[in-house]
């Protein structure tokens, strides 16, 4: 088939590099505009467009994809098929209605669960034991089109949202090329989505990434993980915002107050509505990340140190 690849962030891209080492025509790629990026604010392209140009494959960049410079330009690329990795905007009925196909999107959960943004975040926030990876026929409802197939991925227990969305990405990327030779030789139907199971996804806010040390250690670890790396869990001392690295359950430590900090050699707990938990890394403000231990010593913190 004729395809035209869509999508922006690193973790499209080893589905674009599947797509491009696949038997089918990668005709050109959809992706969001330069943005500014690093400490200079310089314009740069996306990881997709980036990739794509190193492929030699035409990028197409529009504001939005309901531009009708945009529909006539995907219109002159004929394609028969659109899949899709987190291109990052909604797909306008006018555009939908142009590839065969249709556009086909690689979703990072089992759908119907976690329909939205972070799949992936949530499914660790929410103590899942496994998610994986669906594609499915985009319609205008949220991730609500029908399924063509599906891999699954057990959740580790120290599992960042970065560490599984790349495993997810690279499975995945087999995932919808495998979904696309079943749409070309028609061997491959979608079917309707379960009306049960429906649960959403929502983008996870900075304030979200906020540790709240009156939950138990379980749901601490969890948030922490889940937003890391982005957009990066935090707590306050002494109003001065703290990043923190992923943390360590201690079962049989001391008994702490939700946010009090002791510190010891090699060491800094944190007290939580159950058991403590050790931090790793933290990363004061305007200051680089370091070890848990090197921070606490850097700062002398005194006896009673809380965070907020």
């Amino acid at each position: 088939m004729r395809v035209v690849f869509a999508g922006t962030p690193e973790v499209a891209v080893p589905a674009l590099d599947a797509i491009a080492a696949s038997g089918h025509e990668l005709v050109g790629v959809v992706t969001r505009p330069d943005a500014p990026a690093g400490r200079g604010r310089k314009l740069t392209p996306s990881p997709v467009a980036q990739r794509a140009e190193e492929l030699g494959v035409p990028v197409l960049k529009p504001a939005h994809p309901r531009d009708p410079d945009f529909q006539d330009a995907l219109k002159a690329l004929e394609p028969d098929c659109c899949p899709v990795v987190a291109y990052g905007a909604l797909i306008p009925r006018a555009a939908l209605d142009i590839p065969v196909h249709g556009w086909v999107n690689l979703h990072f959960s089992v759908l119907p669960a976690w329909r939205g943004a972070a799949p992936v975040q949530h499914s660790i926030w929410g103590g899942d034991e496994y998610t994986g990876a669906t594609t499915f026929r985009i319609v205008e409802a949220l991730d609500a089109g029908p399924t063509f197939g599906v891999m699954t991925e057990r959740i580790r227990p120290t599992d960042t949202a970065g560490d599984l969305l790349g495993r997810l990405a690279e499975g995945g990327a087999s995932l919808l090329v495998a979904t696309l030779d079943g749409i070309a030789d028609g061997s491959l139907e979608a079917r309707e989505q379960p009306a049960d199971g429906i649960s959403l996804a929502p983008k996870i806010s900075v304030d979200d990434a906020r540790v709240d040390w009156t939950e138990p250690a379980v749901g601490v670890d969890r948030r922490i993980r889940a937003c890391t790396p982005g957009p990066g869990a935090w707590t306050t001392l002494d109003d001065e915002r703290v990043k923190l690295g992923r943390v360590e359950i201690v079962t049989d430590g001391p008994s702490l107050a939700p946010g009090a900090i002791q510190v010891g050699k090699n060491e800094v707990l944190v007290g939580t509505a159950s058991d403590p938990v050790r931090l790793t890394e933290v990363k004061a403000f305007g200051k680089r990340q370091m070890g848990a231990a090197d921070w606490a010593r850097g700062v002398r913190l005194p006896e009673t140190a809380a965070f907020e």
